[in-house]
Parts: structure tokens; C-alpha cells; sequence
């Protein structure tokens, strides 16, 4: 790093920064809780079947194939000389986010093949500005002041969430579906404003690091860390991706069901996220991610019992979804974030974690359609009851993952920048 760049980083003021792309990832998490929460939760109320449901996460594709172009993002957002670029690429995919959510407006929810389009759109452009957002953060934050960018990412990734699966679902009960959607195209508009209107910080001079594709995948470690977190994500995700429809089948209302995903939610996945982050320090997130395993584990035996019963109170429902879907959910993550930098190689942290993302949302993507398949032909228990036992099966192996993963690591990560083209 150049002394002008050294400069500019120290020079920047986290406070603005941190405001900045905390809307980002604020808006970001909205397209996400909409997305993968609320909408399987409408098209159920509108009486679509859970397999064509599964078909929502087709939507997760983008967000699992974005390290593709990573590297070209990366490449057209540093020039090797002058200003960065974040904010023209930012205002452009906002832009396309909310077009695509008034498109959706007028499509409505009952046209199940064009509106996944229309949110595959919508995923496409969102996943490019967050390369763009997480390589602005990591530019323009100085290494003392990365712990309130990774803040911002956390509290927006659950403030976000808690807006697109809670409030977007009493919109629409409340106003309509095209109101609805067409409220969240202008609030994405909204959180995106203080970074574009953000003075772009000093050039640090001539740039001459290229992100490559090739450098991660040669790392042992990394195709382990690949490997975890396929693994990890299973046993994690696979078993919650109906619990929207499980809730409404069950009886609960789309205004209900949106308290609680907003409200209840945002309150117990920030809760155990800071409680995760806690005892990631405290103890290790090897040991956090495996606690939190068995934790899954435990919950989704709860929901299996519940649906093979013929379902349960609704608090006793309510709990278990809330500990599985954000309380277990949100204090693994953080163990498993941890793990993803950990694994990240300091000269081009940004392409390694977004490998590490991609592999999340492959996995989530697969699991949202299987999940939908299994619970329409083998009933919703059989759905749980098989993520439970995947869960718990899952904790020795991805700890002994974790293990090998840190051994392969290499022991000096100072040497120059790689040049290698992806």
C-alpha cells in the first residue's frame, strides 16, 4: 500500500463511511428478506404449491455465481489510476433493484415464472453493488476501524431482513401487493443515497494489484474451506427454508407471521449475532460453530415432532422458528463468517470471501428447492426431521474440516500482491 493511499484511509472518517454502507447493506438484506422469507410466504397465502414455491431460490443463483465477475467489478471499480469507482457502479445497480421491484409490482404474485425472473434481475444487480460495497469498506476504512464496518453488515443485514420479510408482509396484507413492492423500491432508493453522495476518497496513485480466481482456488485451504462451508450451510439452512409456509399452513396469519420475522427477528438474530461474536472471542469458531449445530439440530427435532403431531401452540411454534430461523441461525454465521476470514488471504480478501459467499448461496439455493420437493411429496416432518439428523451429523465433520483447513493455511501471507489475471 502507496503512503497517499496509507493516507487517505487514516484520513477517512468511519462515521460516514460506516452510515454509508450500512444502507447499503440495510437495502441489500431487504431484497434478501422479500426474496427468501416474505415471497414464499404470500405465494403459500395465495395457494401455490410448496414445489413450485422452492423455485423462489432460483433467485439465490446470482449471489452464488458473483465471484465470475468479481474480478472484472474489482478491475472496473479500481482503475489503475484516479478515483474509484463504487459509487457509479452502486447507483446503477440500485437503480436496477427498484426498477426491478416496480416490474414486480405489476407482475404480481401469482405469475410464478416472470416474477422469479424479475427477482433473478433483481439478485443480479444486487450482488454486483455488493462487491462494489464490500471492496469500498475494506478501501476505505483503516484496519482499526474495520470492527464498525463489520457492525454495519450485521445490524444492516438484520434491520434489512427484518424490513423485506416483516414489514413488506403487513404492507401487503394491509395495502396490496403492488403497493407493497413499490414502498421497498423507493426505501432501497432511500438507503442508497448517503453512499453516492459520499465524497469519494483521494486516489492513492498508481494501482497495480488485479484480483485473480486463480490464486484462491490453488490454496488448499481454501477448496477445504469451499468444502466447510458447503457443509456447514446444509446442515444450517436447508431445514428452515420452509418454515414460512410450515407457519402459515399451521394456521398463522401473513400479518402475524410478519411481527414476527420483522420484530422478533431483528431482536433475537442481533442479540445472538453480538452473543456469537462474544463467544467466537471467548472460546473459538470452531467450538461456536459447532455449538450452534447442535443447537439446530435440537430446534428442527422441535418442528419435526410439531408437524408429525399435527402441529403444536402457536408460542411453542413461534419459539422454535425464531431460535432456528434467527437465534442459531445468526450465531453460527458469525462463527462460520469468522472461519471466511480467517481463510481469506490479506492480498485479495475481497475475491476469497466472496468465493466463500458463493458457496453459501449454491448450497441455500439447492436447499430452498429441495426443501419445497421433499415437504410436497414426504410432508413437512420428514423435511425437519432429515435437517435435524444432517445437522447433528454435520458438527464432528465440520470440525475436523476446520482443523485441516487451519493447517493447510500458509504461514506467511506477506509476500507481494498476485498479478495473475481470473
Amino acid at each position: 500500500m502507496g503512503t497517499g493511499e496509507a493516507a487517505a484511509r487514516d484520513l477517512s472518517s468511519p462515521a460516514a463511511i460506516v452510515l454509508a454502507i450500512g444502507g447499503l447493506y440495510v437495502g441489500q438484506s431487504i431484497i434478501g428478506g422479500l426474496t427468501f422469507i416474505a415471497l414464499p410466504s404470500v405465494l403459500r397465502d395465495r395457494g401455490l404449491p410448496l414445489d413450485q414455491i422452492g423455485l423462489t431460490y432460483l433467485a439465490v443463483l446470482p449471489w452464488a455465481l458473483k465471484f465470475l465477475w468479481a474480478p472484472a467489478v474489482e478491475r472496473y471499480r479500481l482503475p489503475s489510476q484516479g478515483r474509484s469507482r463504487s459509487r457509479s457502479i452502486v447507483l446503477v445497480t440500485a437503480l436496477i433493484s427498484a426498477a426491478g421491484l416496480c416490474l414486480a409490482s405489476l407482475v404480481g404474485p401469482t405469475s410464478l415464472v416472470p416474477l422469479i425472473g424479475v427477482f433473478v434481475l433483481i439478485a443480479l444487480a444486487a450482488s454486483t453493488g455488493d462487491i462494489a460495497c464490500d471492496g469500498h469498506a475494506v478501501e476505505a476504512l483503516s484496519e482499526r476501524h474495520h470492527g464498525w464496518g463489520n457492525a454495519a453488515q450485521v445490524g444492516g443485514a438484520y434491520l434489512g431482513s427484518a424490513l423485506g420479510s416483516g414489514l413488506f408482509l403487513v404492507l401487503v396484507a394491509r395495502l396490496g401487493w403492488g403497493i407493497a413492492t413499490l414502498a421497498m423500491a423507493a426505501l432501497l432508493l432511500v438507503l442508497a443515497l448517503p453512499f453516492i453522495l459520499s465524497p469519494a476518497p483521494p486516489s492513492p496513485g498508481l494501482r497495480t494489484h488485479q484480483p485473480s480466481l486463480r490464486q484462491a482456488l490453488r490454496r488448499k485451504d481454501m477448496r477445504i474451506g469451499l468444502l466447510l462451508a458447503a457443509i456447514y450451510v446444509v446442515a444450517q439452512k436447508w431445514g428452515v427454508a420452509m418454515l414460512g409456509p410450515f407457519l402459515i399452513d399451521s394456521g398463522l396469519d401473513l400479518v402475524s407471521l410478519g411481527i414476527v420475522n420483522g420484530v422478533g427477528g431483528m431482536a433475537v438474530g442481533f442479540a445472538c449475532a453480538l452473543l456469537g461474536g462474544a463467544l467466537v472471542r471467548l472460546w473459538s469458531a470452531r467450538t461456536v460453530m459447532m455449538l450452534a449445530l447442535v443447537l439446530q439440530a435440537v430446534s428442527l427435532a422441535g418442528l419435526a415432532a410439531a408437524a408429525w403431531n399435527g402441529g403444536a401452540p402457536q408460542p411453542v411454534l413461534l419459539g422454535l422458528a425464531l431460535a432456528s430461523s434467527s437465534g442459531v441461525m445468526a450465531l453460527g454465521f458469525v462463527a462460520l463468517y469468522a472461519q471466511f476470514m480467517a481463510l481469506s488471504d490479506p492480498r485479495q480478501a475481497g475475491i476469497d470471501f466472496t468465493l466463500l459467499q458463493c458457496m453459501d448461496a449454491l448450497v441455500s439455493m439447492a436447499g430452498g428447492i429441495g426443501a419445497g420437493w421433499v415437504s410436497q411429496h414426504f410432508g413437512y416432518g420428514t423435511c425437519f426431521a432429515l435437517a435435524a439428523a444432517f445437522a447433528l451429523a454435520a458438527a464432528p465433520l465440520a470440525a475436523a474440516l476446520s482443523v485441516r483447513a487451519a493447517r493447510s493455511q500458509p504461514v506467511a501471507r506477506n509476500l507481494p500482491a498476485p498479478a495473475a489475471n481470473a
